[in-house]
Formats: C-alpha cells, sequence, structure tokens
C-alpha cells in the first residue's frame, strides 16, 4: 500500500530534502548576489540602471532597427529609463516562436506630490500620493529615503537620492502617541491613517530671518545647494519615498531574505542572471524588466502599452517574420511574486493550494479575484509543458493560489501576455507580508526560481 500511495498520490515535500551540499551553497552565493542588486535597486529607474550594467558587461548592446541579428547576439532595449527589455538571439527563426520571461521592477511606495512642500506650525512636510495596493498604517514611524530625478525645463534631468547611505538624513511619517489615540483607535485599520495623512517630515530649524514659511525656506534652500533645484521644478519631478532599511538575512539560520521590493524585483533578477548566463539558445530569448504593474501595467513603460511589440516587430522585421506568427508560437513566463501560506494567518488561505516558503517556485494556473476574474487562466497544456520542464531540470516547485476564493486576489502581466496571444503561466517567489515596506523571501525560493526561467530558456 505504501508503493501504491507514492505512485498514486501527490505529496510535496519541504525543498531543502532534495537538495546536496553543493546545491545549498549555490543558493547562498545567488542570495548574496541577489541582495546586492535589490539594495541598489530601491525604484524602477534604479532596477533598470543596475540591470543595464550588468548586461553591459555581458556583452549587451543598445539595439538599433535594422541592425543584422546573428544568433548569440545580445541586445537591449532601455524605454525611458523606467522598462528594459533585454533579447539573446536564438537559432531558430522568430517564426517558431520565442522564450519570454516578464517580470516588473516597480513596487508599492508614496510618491512625492508636484505641489508637495509645505509649512504647518514651523514643521516642513511633504505631501505624498501612495502607489500601488499598500496598509498606510505600515508606512507611518518608519525611517524613509528619498529617491528620484528632478527634470529641469532646460532638459537636464537631476538624480536626487537622500538617505541610502549610513551618514545621510532619513525622514518620517508620524503618528499618535498611544496615550491620545483613543479615537484613532477605533477606527479600522483602513481608517485610522489615510491616504491625505500621508505627509513626510522633513525639516524643524527656521531660516535665520523674519518672514512667514522660515522653516520651508531653510529646507528649500538646502536642497538648492544641493541639487540646483526651486520649488517650481517639482512640477516635472519623480520622487518617491522609500524605506530606508538594508536588505538583510532573516532567522537564526539565514535562511530568509528581508528587504524592500521583493515584489517583484525578487523575480526581475532571476530572470535577468538566467538571460545573462545565455549563448546562444535555440529559441530567442527574451527577459522583460517592466513598469507601472502596480497600478494595472497603463503608460508607456506598462506592458499594455506598444514599447514591448516595437522591440518584437524590429526583430520579427530583420528576420522576414510576421509579428502575430511569432507571438502564437511563443512561450511566457510572467514571473511574478505568490502570496506565501502564513501560520499567523490561515484563516485567509487554502493551505492545500497556496504556495509555501522553502518549497520551491510556485506557479500559479490562474490569478485573479473570485470568479477568476481578470486572469487569462493558463491551459492545462502548458502546466503539463512546466511539470516536464521542471522534472527534466532539477527544478523544486509547487502549485499556489491567491488565498481563498472569495477573500481577495489580484493580477499580474500576464493577461496582457496572453492578450498578444502569447501562451503564458504566472510563475514566481512566495512573499510574506507581500506589498509590506519589508517583505520576507526565502532563499531556496529565490534560487529555485532563476533555474526554473533558465529552464525555459534553454529548452529545446
Amino acid at each position: 500500500m505504501d508503493e501504491l500511495r507514492s505512485k498514486l498520490f501527490y505529496e510535496q515535500k519541504n525543498g531543502y530534502d532534495l537538495i546536496d551540499t553543493a546545491q545549498r551553497l549555490e543558493a547562498e552565493n545567488y542570495a548574496k548576489a541577489y541582495m546586492d542588486y535589490l539594495n541598489r535597486s530601491r525604484t524602477e529607474r534604479e532596477a533598470v540602471d543596475n540591470a543595464i550594467a550588468m548586461a553591459q558587461e555581458q556583452g549587451f548592446v543598445p539595439y538599433v532597427p535594422g541592425m543584422p541579428l546573428e544568433p548569440g547576439m545580445k541586445v537591449y532595449k532601455n524605454n525611458r529609463g523606467k522598462a528594459l527589455i533585454l533579447a539573446v538571439i536564438g537559432k531558430r527563426p522568430l517564426s517558431e516562436g520565442a522564450v519570454i520571461a516578464g517580470a516588473h521592477v516597480d513596487s508599492p511606495r508614496l510618491d512625492l506630490k508636484q505641489v508637495t512642500m509645505y509649512e504647518s506650525d514651523e514643521l516642513c512636510y511633504f505631501k505624498t500620493h501612495y502607489y500601488g495596493g499598500i496598509k498606510k498604517y505600515q508606512w507611518v514611524t518608519i525611517p524613509l529615503e528619498l529617491h528620484g530625478v528632478v527634470a529641469l525645463k532646460s532638459g537636464e534631468l537631476v538624480q536626487v537620492c537622500i538617505g541610502r547611505e549610513a551618514d545621510e538624513p532619513k525622514f518620517v511619517i508620524t503618528d499618535l502617541l498611544p496615550h491620545l489615540a483613543q479615537d484613532q483607535m477605533k477606527k479600522t485599520m483602513a481608517e485610522g491613517i489615510t491616504g491625505e495623512g500621508l505627509n513626510i517630515l522633513i525639516g524643524s530649524a527656521p531660516y535665520a530671518d523674519e518672514g512667514k514659511d522660515r522653516v520651508k525656506l531653510a529646507v528649500m534652500s538646502l536642497l538648492h545647494d544641493s541639487y540646483g533645484i526651486t520649488e517650481e521644478d517639482f512640477l516635472s519631478a519623480e520622487l518617491t519615498a522609500v524605506p530606508a532599511f538594508d536588505v538583510c538575512e532573516i532567522g537564526l539560520d539565514r535562511s530568509l531574505i528581508g528587504g524592500y521590493g521583493h515584489d517583484d524585483r525578487v523575480c526581475a533578477f532571476a530572470e535577468l542572471k538566467a538571460i545573462l548566463e545565455l549563448q546562444i539558445p535555440e529559441k530567442t530569448a527574451v527577459c522583460i524588466l517592466a513598469d507601472k504593474e502596480e497600478t494595472g501595467s497603463d503608460g508607456v513603460s506598462g506592458m499594455q502599452s506598444a514599447a514591448f511589440d516595437c522591440f518584437m516587430e524590429d526583430l520579427c522585421q530583420t528576420q522576414g517574420v510576421a509579428l502575430r506568427r511569432c507571438y502564437e508560437n511563443s512561450f511566457c513566463l510572467s514571473a511574478d511574486v505568490s502570496a506565501a501560506y502564513d501560520p499567523l494567518y490561515p484563516e485567509v488561505s487554502d493551505k492545500r493550494n497556496g504556495s509555501k516558503i522553502n518549497y520551491g517556485m510556485a506557479v500559479e494556473k490562474y490569478t485573479g479575484a473570485r470568479g477568476k476574474s481578470g486572469t487569462s487562466d493558463a491551459s492545462a497544456e502548458v502546466v503539463a509543458y512546466l511539470r516536464r520542464l521542471f522534472a527534466e531540470n532539477g527544478v523544486v516547485w509547487q502549485m499556489g493560489s491567491l488565498g481563498k476564493v472569495d477573500q481577495g486576489g489580484g493580477g499580474t502581466i500576464a493577461k496582457f501576455m496572453a492578450k498578444r496571444n502569447i501562451d503564458t503561466i504566472d510563475a514566481g517567489v512566495p512573499v510574506l507580508s507581500m506589498h509590506a515596506p519589508f517583505e520576507v523571501v526565502s532563499k531556496f525560493d529565490c534560487y529555485m526560481t532563476y533555474k526554473g526561467v533558465l529552464a525555459a530558456y534553454q529548452d529545446k
């Protein structure tokens, strides 16, 4: 009966029971490289800049429409500094399709409003508008950094980064003390901190002169001295407040990684590292680092724009291939994170179908909400393909889902890839505390996600 059970039943195992010491060391080395990348990539712009630098070291060159493309050639397209597409040309023509991995490099954050600076009772603040789905109460009383760019009327782009280094000042959003918070604590968690209340404290020392807004004047003077900007320049700025936490190991066994932005830079790094290691794949391999996923993938740098189609159409035209033929024969791994089962909150998850920490790359046949609304729902054939691919390449994986059926839901770029007539499925790293200022992932799951993407790129 034991043999029969083993043959007929499906049983998941903890990934550490399935690998040897050598693979553990590989996972550790991979985790170190990822932690370094995440520490340096606090925004989508920084993630793209760092990815380009890594790609250039491996021989990738900017793509120019019409340039001759030979098998093994490595090219990239920088989409306005906020998204990136890389490709390694394969042996087979694009009429046989491409292997695509798509992740996003934007994460939930606090964006500064365009008219952002104000003084109130001799304290100076930035007004913000939160980006993506957040629990607003998680963003108060934590140290914040300021990252981004200011575009001057002259066309010059001023890079701003304050708070990343240990000796630089940080910022904060204050909260009420418990002694005076009786009314606040009667509110729901969603109502206790409001979006308009997420104002960042940036200064308190007044300018040594008479007149109004002396603190604001002093702070603005410091910014002008450091960056040459005026208050009007905020109108054409993209400045973002992100948590001022360094990426670090979690747990006495150091098996976990804590940090800001795992969603979805943990998958972006997996597919980036995988494509950088390719030589001459059978099919053209494409890596997408997209923007705007957290707000619906809209905009010129999101997956609903034509930027990806233009890039792929240029590649196809070089080979005399119709874009639609390429798409219908392509495969896309939508590399996005999954909600990890959390034993502290079991009531929201379907334990039998949820992804778990240390059980490998999480494959989600569908995402969406409730009645599978807003999902592409990959076919049985696509899931079977991954089963075969991962088995042949020693990739530890698991099926995942985003909580109980009526609990909530969410989406990825998968449905936008499927809309292009590309077979697409979601697969990525399970995350604890997803969308929080400090998220947690497993080193093992990170490594297996990289192995999964690499296996797809190298498949014959």
